[in-house]
């Protein structure tokens, strides 16, 4: 009786692992057969967070069986951050794998030249690449500028316009970084010597020179302009300085009180150069400021297609602002948008 009953349990523990082995290799041979997918491992994401989308994605069949052969191959915190493709056909190992050591699919998104800070944030933030508030917290962080060797408060101006490719959910001190290494990259031929503004202060006039004209081959004329105020102790008068300065309730429209507020950027106040960066230019207008047209020009009105009309005095001046500004005939249809470079 004693033996039957020894039999009888051997035979129902063999059976048992039959069972278990034929339950595990069902699931762990099983594929996934739905259309490719995308599937997004986000920083800080725990492998019961991951396993757990997993299966409610219909990717895996079991999160237990995945669960104990990611356990077995030590990849419980091995997961890469980032956006995978889960092919049809994968089975779990392969869709272990991908996440552990796949490449994973990166976002292109474009920077144009002349954005701020500000705009670049959103920017990254609606590509789902890094947030908005931890872009700019890390652009004003001091110790971080201080480790990049960058003598300013902010890194507007440093940040290069360029198209680049990221994972969605960078973190933005890695987005920061190579967006501030490139421009090191781009800029380290050029030489910076100026006869009075030191490299930083050419960044400052570059970003003015890049956000006031649509027109990229007047960005030297533009630049000798305020070159001439710079000599002369004048001040420079920009319309985008002053608009930067308010910049966190600019509704889109500059008004008279606006141009008589004192900020640090108010170049109609202050007969200097802005407190700082006001976009992140191109190496053109960097290179405008460094070899700006030699002119006697001071002075420079929109005629509303992207470039302007120079002026070498104050009458002059209200002579053009008079036949393209006042003048809603030399405004009606025209716009930046229509110029051809």
């Amino acid at each position: 009786m004693f033996k039957k009953i020894i039999f009888t349990l051997f035979i129902v523990g063999f059976l048992g692992l039959i069972a278990t082995g034929s339950y595990i290799g069902f699931h762990f041979t099983k594929t996934y057969q739905g259309p490719d997918k995308s599937f997004t491992v986000l920083n800080g994401d725990t492998f019961g967070k991951v396993n757990q989308r997993l299966f409610n994605d219909g990717l895996i069949s079991s999160r237990r069986i995945f669960h104990y052969y990611a356990k077995f191959n030590n990849y419980l915190t091995k997961f890469r951050a980032g956006n995978f493709t889960i092919t049809r056909g994968s089975t779990m190992s392969q869709i272990l794998e991908t996440l552990v050591h796949g490449q994973p699919n990166l976002t292109s998104i474009t920077i144009p030249e002349g954005k701020n800070m500000y705009e670049i944030a959103k920017l990254f933030a609606s590509a789902g690449i890094t947030g908005e508030q931890d872009f700019l917290e890390i652009v004003k962080h001091p110790d971080f500028i201080s480790q990049l060797k960058i003598q300013a408060t902010t890194l507007e101006g440093y940040l290069y316009p360029e198209t680049y490719h990221f994972a969605p959910e960078t973190p933005a001190k890695t987005v920061v970084k190579t967006m501030i290494d490139l421009f090191n990259r781009r800029t380290e031929s050029i030489d910076f010597k100026h006869p009075f503004l030191n490299k930083h202060q050419v960044i400052i006039l570059a970003s003015v020179v890049e956000k006031e004209t649509g027109a990229k081959l007047e960005r030297p004329a533009i630049a000798g302009v305020f070159t001439n105020r710079l000599k002369k102790r004048m001040r420079l008068e920009s319309d985008p300085t002053t608009i930067y300065g308010i910049w966190q309730r600019y509704a889109g429209n500059i008004k008279k009180s606006d141009l008589l507020e004192m900020t640090p950027y108010n170049t109609y106040k202050i007969p200097a150069l802005p407190f700082g960066p006001i976009s992140n230019p191109s190496l053109e207008a960097i290179q405008a400021v460094l070899h700006p047209d030699t002119h006697e020009y001071l002075f420079f009105v929109s005629k509303n297609d992207g470039t302007h009309i120079f002026t070498k005095n104050y009458q002059e001046h209200l002579q053009a602002v008079d036949d393209f500004q006042r003048n809603t005939k030399a405004r009606k249809g025209k716009s930046w948008r229509d110029l051809k470079q």
